[in-house]
């Protein structure tokens, strides 16, 4: 019989064997959700989506807020052998319309407050629509409560499509990165060696359910480990300090970070229960690795990763975890440095990240030209990043060729942000640019030409058609835009100039 390389199977085992242990407790209190009952819970998600029409390799489009109830869908999904495309609920409908009409879902799952924006859209596009809410009530939920927990994981191979996540493109058009089940197994069973997880491993969750930090590297290793999730709907500093004392493992972005060294009473008594502090999805200040060092008694652990290839490199568990850099590549994933053309540079010269291993992507859904792109004809992602490798193999990130924005963890490419600016009557052309900030590490911020409307007025526009983390903190208007002589934007000079406006 051909073995099942269903990212499902891998969970089931430990859910199986963890039985009645807690999975998932509510931060605030309330009824816990055992490991038995995600197990069944994944049977009733999966036997609802095959109810609704859904086949292998079909599509699950997810715009709900993180709940129970979305984590038993994603597993359902994965169970049914289907490909779980999680949205952040901060998507406008405009740009839902573009998720949905790249992917083409059987099944839109929406937040009852978005569920008309996702049923007109549906209505041109095509695919059923449910809803579910945060308190795991809505149609989906009512539906799957009716169902049988009885159900046979759909066998997949291990290259075949465990999820599609959008990332956003330099063109202004995000690309959906097609996550195989080899590429999370790989990435889920390494991680858990590495980070030295044991039983009894308790995770506190902050994080985001739409993006990998949050949905494949904190869930899946806890699931793995069998370890009971302090499960925060979102990051709250004082309900985060709360719970310090009830988890041995926090994995956050800088921004959690950054608020927690803030806290006068942030004690290495408070911390003593922790083993593990994880940061990733931005860059994390040397700084703040110094201070929170200082106050909470605990080094953190640093690593690099990206949608495409889930992470590369970390800092060891063992060893010097140094600020500033990102550390070693993972077991099994070859990175190097290369110049533009992807011969490898020597130790010490900066030149862009490239990797190669089980945790890459297989490609962009439906845009094989962008695809070939990416690759080298050896198999190495191009990631875009730009940095530099030691004698020893540790890593260092220096930038980014793509002048891709990470704020508080999330992706923005200014070439989104711009094509909007550039619709608004008055904007001549416009620049944007990341720029330092104490809480997110780096947000948005533009400068536009002509005869602009008010900033307010510019800012009111584009939270109608944007995300509200790609929306700029800040517009500036600005007699023309710095050039060089081929006539490319200096977008440096403008970092250069902007940099303290939020200092």
């Amino acid at each position: 019989m051909t073995e099942n390389h269903n990212l499902y199977c891998l969970f089931e085992r430990q859910f199986l064997a963890a039985g009645d242990a807690p999975a998932l407790s509510p931060a605030g209190g309330g009824a816990k959700l055992s490991y038995r009952g995600l197990a069944e819970g994944a049977g009733r998600y999966a036997n609802a989506l095959l109810a609704l029409g859904v086949k292998p390799g079909d599509r699950v489009t997810v715009q709900v807020e993180k709940s129970a109830a979305n984590v038993l869908l994603y597993l359902g999904t994965l169970k049914a052998g289907a490909v779980y495309q999680p949205l952040n609920t901060a998507y406008s409908p405009s740009e839902l319309d573009y998720f949905i009409t790249d992917a083409k879902p059987a099944v839109i799952v929406s937040d009852p407050a978005l569920v008309a924006a996702a049923r007109d859209i549906a209505g041109r596009r095509g695919g059923t629509v449910a809803s579910l809410d945060a308190d795991g009530g809505g149609e989906l939920a009512e539906m799957a409560a009716a169902m049988s927990p009885d159900h046979e994981t759909i066998p997949r191979a291990g290259d075949d499509l465990a999820g599609l996540l959008y990332t956003s493109g330099t063109t202004g058009r995000s690309k959906g990165a097609m996550i195989t089940h080899r590429n999370l197994v790989s990435n889920t069973t390494t991680l858990h060696e590495v980070w030295r997880f044991v039983s009894g491993d308790v995770l506190l969750h902050a994080l985001p359910i739409f993006h990998v930090h949050g949905l494949y590297v904190a869930l899946g290793t806890a699931f793995l480990n069998r370890s009971e999730i302090v499960w925060h709907q979102k990051f709250d500093v004082s309900a985060v300090m709360r719970d310090l004392p009830r988890a041995t493992v926090m994995m956050g972005v800088p921004t959690f970070y950054t608020r927690l060294v803030m806290r006068e009473d942030l004690t290495p008594q408070l911390c003593a229960h922790m083993r593990l502090f994880v940061s990733g999805s931005a860059p994390l200040l040397a700084d703040t690795h110094k201070d929170f060092e200082a106050k909470a008694g605990h080094r953190i652990l640093e690593r690099y990763g990206m949608t495409e290839t889930g992470m590369i490199t970390s800092n060891p568990y063992e060893g010097e975890r140094r600020p500033g850099t990102v550390g070693y590549p993972l077991p099994g994933i070859s990175v190097r440095i290369a110049d533009g053309e992807g011969r490898q540079l020597a130790h010490g010269e900066v030149g862009g990240i490239e990797v190669k291993g089980p945790n890459v992507f297989k490609g962009y859904w439906g845009m094989a030209e962008e695809t070939g792109k990416a690759f080298r004809p050896d198999g190495f992602f191009i990631t875009g990043d730009l940095g530099v490798m030691e004698n020893d193999g540790r890593v260092s990130i220096v930038g980014r060729d793509k002048d891709l924005i990470i704020s508080g963890g999330l992706n923005v490419y200014p070439k989104e942000v711009e094509i909007e600016l550039d619709a608004i009557e008055g904007v001549a052309e416009s620049a944007v640019i990341g720029v330092p900030h104490p809480d997110f590490g780096e947000t948005v911020v533009a400068v536009v030409t002509g005869n602009p409307p008010p900033e307010a007025d510019m800012i009111a526009q584009l939270s109608g058609r944007l995300a509200r983390f790609k929306v700029p903190k800040r517009i500036f208007a600005i007699a023309e835009l710095p050039r060089n002589v081929m006539g490319k934007v200096q977008k440096s000079e403008l970092r250069q100039r902007f940099a303290d406006t939020f200092r």
